[in-house]
């Protein structure tokens, strides 16, 4: 029984901490959206970068939280974050801007 009660509890902490990351990702995007370059670091622009570092700690730092208590109750890891990370990075000179990127994950995030 007491496997189970910390299981339970662990997934209870799981679910905080995801509830978590996703408001700081938004407000990071707000942020974005109105017009803040760096969150997803297409410019790879080093002022930008510094700038916007302790947001994207914050986010690392949640989100392998995350991925370990999801690993400890054999879950996959957390979709958002590998989501995330997967956006982020140099693109194509005809991609859209952060701003519009961070509006359009909003608007995506708002519809789940």
């Amino acid at each position: 029984m007491a496997k189970a009660d910390r299981l339970e509890r662990l997934d209870v902490r799981r679910t905080e901490l995801e509830t978590e990351y996703m408001a700081a990702l938004i407000d990071a995007l707000r942020v974005t959206a109105s017009g803040k370059w760096g969150l997803f670091d297409h410019n790879a622009d080093r002022w930008s970068r510094k700038a916007v570092a302790p947001v994207i700690e914050n986010l690392a730092e949640i989100g392998q939280a995350i991925d370990q208590m999801r690993e400890q109750l054999g879950m996959p890891p957390f979709a958002l974050q590998q989501e995330f990370l997967a956006s982020r990075g140099p693109v194509k000179s005809d991609a859209v801007g952060e701003p519009k990127q961070a509006q359009a994950w909003l608007d995506r995030l708002d519809s789940r």
